[in-house]
């Protein structure tokens, strides 16, 4: 492994010289739609039913835990925020940690995204896709695994190649997806508002009676919660191709954020319009069962509306993942050939190729319920790391130029909940999953100490890496010529 250069320069043809950067082509509302694509998927339909249970089937609390899991993640969405406009890179947390906790903490963090965070986000929801878009055709008993697990491979593979071709036609394809799963979840919200008006309000009255979660089984229902809100942070990630992201980071993110969690509480309560607590637990799709009780023979609609919703998580995921390979190769923690941009598209198609087979990999050999868990672990363990390079970087580079700094509080808050959720599924419910990837997670170091900190190579590395240039069409950038941002 190689440094490729540092982490400021953009990629755009140089009509002036052979070169390649980044195309700054997202404004706000590219962005918006964006983060709105990244987080609004498979979560919704599949965390109710979990938040309810370890709420104890209290409406009440239940209810709180979504507006709570919404503030957590806007917690931290504020902080990657101050960090995105400060050191605006397309390598997200990655490139914080890297500059505040140093080469180690970096790679371990790098290592931890790219083969277990982003691998099992991405076949979670492609699962998820599967489940909803097959269930028209098996109404009465569950898709058979082997066609969905096809299915999913075959969805991984068409978005790859989309994104790795194109940026332009990710981004128009996000921008109507976002439109679609904004129409289903308004359709769900309507039609419980039809219900509250016919008097269906007896569970939603119901308010905190009950049994009361405990601590542990509270923490348990905004971990799920919080898997529903995963990809706020997407836009840091990006920030090297926004327009103006010392402007548009916050300003996406302060708008997209409570957006969702308004949508998100407004879907619950109309779940809980037709549906009791005990239903919802027991429903493997929630959304089926509302859709079959308030459409009728329209029911489809929402299947065919969780399918198209998920496609478009998956695809802004997929879109994102490139990115940060092709940053932390750049600074070495990859192989060099991570650093590479396709010659005619200017997309990070060797990063983005990873993800897709990796994600393939888990697919084929995981379930849905493993991975969500699996996700969302690892999720806290690297939001908290970041944090913690916020409060360093604050206190070692008091000088670094700001535009939005969020308040103290918030950074301090975000910390002590990621390290209370962290300990939480370990101290109640420890699953073996944890430990193999805390395992996998510290293994890395056995490829960075001769890799990366003695800087060990092999003559026939450079072989491959130049037989996969060709087939890829990619080329390494020509730092020295790049445009810096105005």
């Amino acid at each position: 492994m190689e440094p490729a250069g540092n982490s400021n320069a953009r990629v755009s043809k140089d009509p002036n010289a052979d070169t390649v950067h980044f195309k700054k082509n997202i404004g706000y509302y590219e962005g918006f739609n964006f983060i709105l694509g990244v987080i609004i998927g498979s979560g919704i339909f599949i965390s109710p039913t979990a938040v309810i249970h370890y709420s104890h089937h209290n409406v009440a609390m239940a209810l709180s835990v979504w507006v709570a899991s919404g503030l957590f993640s806007l917690m931290a969405a504020l902080c990657y925020a101050e960090l995105g406009v400060t050191l605006p890179s397309s390598g997200g947390s990655y490139f914080y940690v890297k500059r505040a906790l140093g080469s180690v903490p970096a790679f371990i963090h790098v290592w931890t995204l790219t083969f277990l965070i982003h691998p099992a986000s991405l076949a979670a929801r492609a699962f998820t896709f599967t489940e909803y878009a097959l269930q028209p055709f098996y109404s009465e008993c569950s898709s058979p695994d082997v066609i969905k697990k096809a299915l999913a491979v075959t969805v991984m593979l068409l978005l790859t190649t989309v994104n790795s071709l194109n940026a332009t036609w990710a981004l128009r394809l996000q921008n109507v997806f976002s439109t679609l799963k904004l129409s289903a979840l308004t359709t769900i919200v309507i039609g419980g508002v039809v219900q509250l008006c016919k008097g269906q309000t007896d569970i939603l009255e119901s308010g905190f009676s009950g049994q009361l979660a405990s601590a542990s089984e509270i923490a348990e229902a905004v971990y799920q919660g919080m898997w529903a809100y995963s990809g706020w942070s997407a836009l840091n990630t990006i920030a090297e191709e926004l327009k103006n992201p010392r402007k548009n980071i916050p300003r996406c993110i302060s708008t997209a954020l409570p957006v969702v969690t308004l949508l998100y509480v407004l879907v619950n309560v109309s779940y809980l319009t037709v549906m009791t607590p005990k239903e919802m637990t027991m429903s493997a799709a929630v959304g089926n069962t509302w859709a079959s009780r308030v459409l009728g023979s329209f029911f489809w609609i929402i299947p065919m509306s969780v399918a198209i919703s998920t496609f478009g998580s998956i695809n802004g995921s997929t879109f994102l993942q490139g990115r940060l390979k092709y940053a932390a190769s750049r600074e070495g923690h990859l192989p060099s050939f991570f650093s590479m941009l396709h010659i005619h598209h200017l997309t990070p198609a060797p990063g983005i190729i990873l993800s897709g087979l990796l994600s393939i990999l888990f697919v084929i050999s995981s379930s849905l319920l493993t991975l969500t868990s699996y996700f969302g672990f690892f999720s806290w363990v690297v939001i908290t790391m970041t944090c913690i390079s916020l409060l360093v970087l604050r206190y070692r580079e008091p000088d670094l130029p700001r535009p939005y700094k969020v308040p103290l509080p918030i950074v301090l808050l975000t910390i002590g909940a990621g390290i209370f959720f962290i300990l939480a599924p370990i101290i109640r419910s420890p699953k073996k999953q944890y430990i193999y990837g805390l395992l996998a997670m510290f293994g890395s170091l056995i490829f960075y100490v001769p890799f990366v900190h003695f800087k060990l190579r092999f003559k026939f590395f450079d072989k491959v890496t130049y037989i996969m240039q060709l087939l890829c069409e990619v080329s390494f950038i020509d730092e020295s010529k790049a445009f810096k941002e105005k």
